[in-house]
């Protein structure tokens, strides 16, 4: 046990030196030290020189989907260390990155998608996507085709092609403007509570009403922007279904059928970022596959069915079960077929090459991470932790008796292993992140969104502690706000 001046000390030191994500170091957020993690649980140090269990809400940013401390995780990062921990990539290969290829092509199951680069991260699979489009087109002798379409809302990374492609004005890197390369925006698309494929909207569909919908007008300002800059269009980018930092937008499949009919009439190539959604998050392995479930559902003819896919198509998060960052960017043979022309400026040569470009250790526990997954326990995991965020957030926020006591909720959306609170007002991200503390769980709210995107292995009891935590912390909330106003 660590003495509570030890624990103090570094912490304060954590304070004075250390930067954390989106925030100051004038006055930081506080953070809490973490000393362990099992399973769903982070075993967290505190200042008095106790312990305190707390229920991960979060997946550490969505990428924990096996919890932690998972032993055949475990097993395959000690055995690979044990044999090599990394050699360059450069003129050198090895069988974990051979095999994870291998599987991540059989799990995307296209034959289209055929070509992987392994990347270091997800902004840095979006920058490998968005050179793979510009290099494609100047290879082809198109280099007036440079710009990219995308919708608002978005959120893709925060390098700096990344960021070109996020919203330019809601989001975190609107003080760039001017600097970064200027693309082309669309209005997106309405927001849903549930996707018309999940098993939660067939069994409950009266819950919602007519708000699953689709809504023709959706798709027109995409529509209208590709038709009147498609000679300058090298590529369009979309989160598919869930758009994550921008705002946890759920849309409807419909959208993302019609923006693949628009590349496909324009011949633009379509990148669709799954680094948050991919790997069962949603509820089907990858995002874009709920377009063909919506399909059959409407009972559309296979051969008059659009087969939506993306011509790039980036993973990362969960790809490792969080356990070291690596990514991927799987292309097709026209576009990588394309990129590697003899005749090209470049030789032939798609020019990327990370240092630590397929990592033999993180790509020997992605292995293991993808065959946890192809045995298919997650799709019955998802589908419960689906239906128990609609039992214990969305019924009793907006249909219960607290839909009226909690004035402050706009909207609670649901979709697979993700559950959604919107505020009408931005949180007090301090004020929450040590409530939900105190009631021993782990969430990280941000701007006007209370959220969960709990592991997959979370089980019944761990989830409703996380539910009744955020509910039970959003009463307070009301509270605080409205003795504050008397």
């Amino acid at each position: 046990m660590k003495s509570p001046e030890e624990t103090k000390a570094l912490l304060r030191f954590d304070r004075e030196h250390i930067w954390h994500p989106y925030t100051s170091m004038v006055n930081p957020l506080p953070v809490h030290l973490v000393k362990a993690a099992y399973d769903c649980e982070l075993i967290l140090e505190t200042q008095d020189g106790s312990e305190n269990r707390v229920i991960d809400g979060m997946s550490s940013w969505w990428c924990a989907i096996h919890g932690y401390n998972h032993k055949e995780l475990n097993d395959a990062l000690i055995s690979q260390a044990s044999q090599m921990s990394h050699v360059m990539f450069g003129g050198l290969t090895h069988r974990p990155a051979i095999n994870l290829v291998q599987k991540l092509l059989k799990m995307m199951n296209h034959k289209e998608l055929q070509h992987c680069f392994l990347a270091d991260s997800g902004s840095v699979a979006v920058e490998v996507a968005m050179k793979m489009a510009l290099q494609y087109h100047f290879t082809l002798g198109k280099p007036k085709k440079s710009k990219f379409l995308t919708i608002s809302s978005g959120y893709h990374g925060d390098t700096t092609g990344a960021m070109s492609v996020c919203d330019p004005v809601g989001s975190m890197h609107s003080i760039y403007k001017g600097y970064l390369a200027e693309n082309i925006f669309a209005r997106g698309p309405s927001m849903i509570p549930v996707l018309p494929t999940s098993g939660v909207f067939r069994k409950y569909g009266k819950s919602f009403g007519d708000r699953t919908s689709w809504k023709e007008d959706d798709i027109n300002d995409v529509r209208d922007k590709i038709e009147n800059h498609h000679d300058e269009l090298c590529a369009v980018i979309l989160e598919p279904i869930l758009q994550g930092a921008g705002g946890m937008r759920l849309y409807h499949p419909q959208f993302l059928i019609e923006v693949r009919k628009l590349c496909n009439r324009y011949h633009i190539p379509l990148i669709l970022d799954e680094i948050a959604t991919g790997f069962g998050r949603t509820g089907t392995t990858f995002a874009f596959h709920h377009c063909q479930i919506y399909q059959e559902q409407n009972h559309i003819p296979r051969e008059m069915q659009i087969d939506v896919y993306p011509d790039i198509i980036c993973v990362g998060k969960a790809l490792t079960g969080g356990y070291l960052t690596l990514s991927a960017v799987v292309t097709t043979p026209k576009i990588a077929l394309g990129i590697s022309s003899p005749s090209s400026p470049t030789g032939g040569c798609m020019m990327h090459g990370p240092t630590f470009m397929g990592n033999p250790l993180a790509c020997a526990v992605a292995n293991k991470s993808l065959d946890i997954l192809m045995c298919g326990y997650w799709k019955q995991q998802v589908h419960r932790i689906e239906e128990q965020l609609f039992e214990e957030l969305f019924v009793p926020l907006m249909e219960g008796a607290a839909a009226k006591e909690l004035w402050l909720v706009e909207d609670v959306r649901i979709v697979g292993a993700v559950g959604v609170i919107e505020l009408k007002v931005s949180v007090d991200q301090e004020w929450f992140q040590e409530a939900f503390i105190s009631k021993g769980v782990y969430i990280r709210p941000f701007r006007n969104l209370c959220y969960i995107m709990p592991p997959y292995i979370i089980s019944k009891e761990q989830l409703r502690k996380l539910t009744t935590g955020l509910v039970s912390a959003l009463r307070e909330w009301h509270s605080v706000r409205a003795n504050s106003t008397v």
